[in-house]
Formats: structure tokens, sequence, C-alpha cells
């Protein structure tokens, strides 16, 4: 009764506002809001849908399930599904799809295995940087275990005495002794890897990689697989995969002789517009020959005028016939013929290979077939048979059930989530899917993976060619940032998406306004950042951040001279969110750039965001100034030693979101799960 007495309030305020003198006053709030003249006057859109500390705002916000990555037990009755936004393992039964416990873990699940006798789980908790161990026979968790920062993909060694935990924050793998439930190793990985496998022979364990090596911009993207041997449990190579990147999973043939991972291949350093020429984003699958002087082949799933955007897991059948990638970003499963695959590269000659990297035609010749799903497809297993292939619907709180043979959808298991699809919902399932860009080319989250961003360097031509090169920034605790842009000129996420996303970046119609509205919902109220555990735990600064904490704050220099209060750290960049929401000149311009001012960007977990400045140009924090900042016009830094530099980047490195600031790493953020 009293949420309706409010939301009925609520109406009647807003009756009166529109019908009445206010009307007018609203258009016009309304036409500077959304940067057009005939958006709908609905003041739900924003005093509804995109503030996310209100006491209406509760009435717009539900908790979702979004199961990412699965696993079947050896009989073949049991699924294992990890529901991100619950931080539940679900135990659900294949057969009757009813879910049977709902077994509560750490903060933002992963990925789940289970060992050969299937009496015991692992979960890895990306966001409480600890593996959950859960009793099979009990379904009850009965240990955790320590391991890097942000835990992903997970793998046993062959003789089951170690675990394998991909660090995806820290870049990283733990090898975890099982006897001892310690760390025993931790291995260095390439840029941010999420996904592992061991080889069918339990010789090599291969870490894929979503981020590129940094670069400077114009050179090859680079981006690297590490290859691990299981038995002294030691890097043994990295394979190099040259202009791609976003490789999510990776799995193995039954024989060995091949490996394969999911990968997108960037056009970033052509004008972003050429995406109506096809040139922007293709995806693919790497191939790495599993014998000696093996080759690396990369060959596109896209086809012609149609593109399958962000792949995200392959498995492979037993038989070794038939590998199946989900295509996250337009809702399919790709159906790849092995044997065709293996033809076509004994046949061809390296030269042809790499004209086949970017060859759109060439999916016809061992794509057999696209399965359609329901929203954002991510992982995926198959029955130990081989015969059915279940796929994690990720913003559809279900799993869709596949008959491998007919490859075709046989049913769907409903894990129990909610009914209502909320605006901001909606809006989370748009920014994922690929349907707004020309030919499906890419996503937001192609570039914004995990809504965060991707490290490259765009071309956003908009002007002239090789101009204004940009640097992608994170969409994580945007909301309460305005404006934005790098040049600060869209004052808001409506303008920012509007027109102008579609005229420069997507190439085809612009979002309807319903559909804006649900993106901007979701932008402006869901998407948190993670804890800062590795470098901020628990809010207890170490003493170089204290140290560097007073270099940020000063006011005087090391001579005892005052700092002018427009060349001060703190100035510019006062918390919670670390930036003054005004631009400024901080001398960085490049000669291709147009002479603008900078919107100051907030420094949230700053550490995760390399390369550095609107250009990128900058390699780690330490470059802004060593490097970009000689002349003190991004802040008074000539005075100091080298110590106080660095006693001031570990501070930046501690900063975290404001959500965190009263509480530890086991804080839930307080963002709603869309």
């Amino acid at each position: 009764m009293k949420r309706l007495l409010v939301v009925t309030g609520i109406i009647v305020i807003l009756v009166l506002v529109i019908v009445f003198p206010g009307k007018k006053w609203a258009r016009g709030h309304v036409n500077y809001k959304t940067a057009v003249d005939d958006h709908p006057l609905l003041c739900t859109n924003c005093h509804l849908h995109i503030h996310k500390r209100s006491p209406f705002s509760k009435l717009d916000y539900i908790d979702y399930l979004s199961p990412l990555n699965l696993t079947v037990s050896a009989d073949g009755k049991l699924l294992y599904v990890v529901a991100q936004d619950a931080n539940q393992l679900l135990v659900t039964d294949a057969v009757n799809g009813m879910v049977l416990h709902r077994i509560p873990v750490g903060n933002k699940p992963h990925s789940v295995i289970l060992d050969s006798k299937n009496s015991t789980a692992y979960v890895s908790n990306q966001w409480s940087d600890f593996v959950s161990v859960i009793d099979l026979r009990s379904f009850n968790v009965t240990d955790s275990l320590s391991t890097g920062n942000g835990p992903a993909g997970l793998s046993l060694s062959a003789d089951e005495k170690s675990l394998y935990v991909v660090n995806s924050y820290g870049s990283d793998l733990s090898v975890i002794d099982l006897a001892s439930k310690t760390e025993i190793k931790r291995l260095s990985t390439g840029n941010n890897p999420t996904g592992t496998q061991l080889s069918p022979d339990g010789r090599d364990l291969y870490v894929t990689s979503r981020r590129a090596a940094i670069n400077t911009y114009g050179e090859p993207l680079l981006s690297e697989l590490t290859l691990v041997d299981d038995s002294s449990r030691r890097v043994r190579d990295f394979v190099k995969m040259e202009s791609a990147y976003l490789m999510e999973n990776i799995a193995f043939t039954p024989s060995g002789d091949l490996a394969i991972v999911t990968l997108i291949r960037p056009k970033n350093l052509v004008p972003s517009i050429q995406v109506e020429r096809g040139f922007m984003m293709t995806h693919g699958m790497g191939i790495i020959e599993q014998k000696e002087n093996g080759r690396v082949i990369q060959l596109l799933i896209d086809e012609p005028n149609r593109y399958f955007a962000d792949p995200f897991d392959i498995v492979i059948t037993p038989d070794g016939k038939r590998a199946f990638i989900s295509s996250s970003g337009v809702n399919f499963i790709t159906v790849v013929d092995i044997d065709s695959v293996r033809q076509l590269i004994s046949e061809s000659s390296p030269e042809l290979l790499s004209t086949y990297s970017d060859h759109l035609g060439i999916s016809s010749r061992y794509v057999i077939k696209r399965i359609e799903t329901g929203a954002n497809p991510k992982g995926l297993a198959l029955s130990p048979d081989g015969k059915i292939l279940y796929v994690a619907e990720h913003l559809n709180d279900k799993i869709a059930v596949i008959s491998t043979e007919k490859m075709e959808t046989i049913n769907t298991i409903d894990l129990g989530g909610p009914r209502k699809i909320t605006v901001a919902r909606q809006g989370r399932r748009l920014l994922n899917n690929a349907g707004h860009t020309f030919q499906t080319q890419y996503s937001c989250y192609t570039c914004h993976p995990d809504e965060h961003e991707d490290g490259l360097v765009y071309n956003m031509a908009s002007k002239d060619m090789g101009r204004n090169l940009t640097n992608t920034q994170s969409l994580r605790d945007i909301g309460d940032t305005p404006p934005f842009k790098w040049n600060g000129k869209n004052q808001t996420v409506f303008k920012q998406d509007g027109m102008r996303f579609s005229t420069v970046l997507t190439r085809t119609e612009q979002f309807s306004y319903d559909n804006l509205d649900a993106i901007s919902a979701y932008i402006m109220t869901g998407i948190p950042y993670p804890p800062n555990l590795k470098y901020n735990p628990t809010g207890d600064l170490t003493e170089a951040q204290k140290r560097g904490k007073l270099v940020f704050e000063r006011t005087t220099d090391n001579f005892g001279n005052t700092i002018p209060e427009n060349n001060r750290c703190i100035t510019c960049h006062p918390g919670p969110y670390y930036t003054n929401l005004l631009p400024a000149d901080v001398s960085t311009l490049a000669a291709s750039d147009d002479s603008i001012l900078f919107d100051t960007p907030h420094l949230n977990n700053i550490y995760a965001s390399p390369p550095y400045l609107h250009d990128g140009r900058a390699r780690t924090l330490e470059e802004i100034w060593t490097l970009y900042g000689k002349n003190d016009k991004h802040g008074l830094v000539g005075d100091m030693s080298k110590n106080q530099l660095n006693d001031l980047v570990e501070y930046l490195k501690s900063l975290r979101s404001p959500d965190y600031a009263e509480n530890t790493s086991t804080t839930k953020n307080k963002s709603y799960n869309h």
C-alpha cells in the first residue's frame, strides 16, 4: 500500500508539472539533456530510471541471476551453473530442468570445474580473490582458497594435485597445492587472462589473454597465449597472436592436434567510420597446431555483410568433428566442421592463410550452421556423450539445450530469475548486443569488455584522417561524472549515445528513444567498479600510499613555495571520484589533435586502465610525468624526487570507488545487478 501511495504521488506531481506552466520549462530541460527537440517528454526516463540512490529508484530495480559459465557432471545428470549476479552456484537437474540447490559463493563468481570423481567443485570468485571449494555430496562450501587478483578460469593439473587459477586482474596464474591448500607459485601470463585449458595428454596448459600488450599506436597489435608445462608448473612459452585480442576461451580437439581459441581482430588503426566497409571489427578463432614448428592460424567466423560479434566460449565434441562457438554479441551459436578446417589449413600456403585471416568469405568452407539463442550466450558445456550442448544465456537467466546432431534448440531450462525485464536490464542487453551496429560488426561490449575498456586507441575520425586519436574510456561508475567524451562535449549519456553514436560509430539508424532511454539507464546506474583488492583491499593505505597522498594533496613544493591552486593534483581531482568535472589544459595535445580542453577524467581504479592520456601515449602512470609532463602543466612534479613520484603513483593505484569507502573488500557494491 505504501509503495502504491508513493507511486501515485509521483504520478500526480509529474502530471501537474507537465500539464501546467512547467511544461515549457520541462521541454527545454529535456531538449538540453538529450540534445534533440523531439525526445518524448516523460519525466520517469531520468527521474526514475537513471537514479541509483533515490528512494524511488528501488521501485525500478531487480537483481538478476546472469548465468555466465557452467559444467556438466560425469553422468550427465547435473548442471553446475555460475550465477554471476546472484553470487551463487546453481545445481540443476539436467533432465527435468529443476534447480536443486542454490549454493552461496563469493562476489561475482566466474567459472566452475569438477574433479574427476565429481566429489568436489571449485568456483572462482572474481571480485573476492578466492576459490570456493564445494563438497558435492552435501552441496556445502567446505573451504576457500586464496588466489591472486580477479580469479576467473580454472583447471586441475593432470594429477589433480594442483589447481590452476587464472587471475584476470593481476595478469598471472596461481598454482595452488590442494593438499596444503596454499598457493605455491604465481606465474606471469599475458594481459588480462580469463580462460584456460589443459591439453588431452595432460602435458600443456594454455592460458588466454584479452588485452593486447601495450604498444605504440601504429604498430601491429600483439596478444599472448601463455603455455605452461604441467609437470614442472613453469611457463614454457608465450604464443604470439598478431592483430588480435579478446581471446576469451580455448579448447583442444580430443586427439590433441589442435588448440582453438576465440578472438577478435580489431582494425583500430583505420578511421572508425570505415565500419560500413567492413573494416572495424572481425571475429574468429585462432588455431594453434600442436606439433613441432606448429603454425598459428587465424580464421574468421563472419560472413560477407554479416558479422558474429564477440565470440566468447568454444567447446569441441568428443568425436572431434564439431566445434561450437558462442557469439555473445548476436545471440547465435556458430557450428564449425573441424575436418573442413584441417583440410583448409593443410592445403593452404602460409601466404594464403595470412589472406584468410581477413577473408570474410572463407567461413563458408567450415561453418555449417548458426543456431539462435536467447540474450547474450556465454559459457558452453557438452554432455559426456557430446549429444547435448548447454548454453548459458547470460542476460536471459536461462540455459538453452541444443541437440548437437540436429543442430537445433530442443529445450530451455528456466533458472528461476525475475520475469520482469526492467528498463536498465533492457539497456544492458542492448549494450551487449551488436544489433545496432552496421551489419552487426560490434557491440558496446567489444570495446568495453565487462563494461570497462579494451586498452586500445582508436582513430575516431569525424573530421580528418589520422586526427584525434582516442584512448577508450571505461564505462564503470561514469553515471556521476558528466560531461562525457575526452572533450566533455556531451553533457549526458543521452547525447553521448544518441545521434552522435550512430553517425561516428555504428553507421546505422540511431537508437529508438525507448532503447536510448534503456541504455542510458543501464550506463547511469548499473556499472560499478570491482573492489580494488590489489592495491587497496581494506581502505588502510600502505606507508608509501600515505606518503603519496600527502604529495597528491600538497599545497607547497619541496622548497616551501606555494603551488598555484590550479596546478595541484587535488584541485582538479578531488574525491570521491577524483574529478572536478571541469575542462582543463594539461599541455598534452598532440599535433594531430584539434585545439580542445580535456574533460578531467575520474581516477578510481585507475591502475586497471593503461595506457593513459587521451591518446594512450603514456604506457604507465609514471610516464604521464616522466615523458609527457615535464613542463609542470599537468600538476607540479618538477621539484619531486623519484621516490616522491613513486609514492604518488602508489597512492593513485590505491584509489577505488566510493561504494567501498566505508567497508572492506567483502563489500557488496551498492549498485544493482541489472
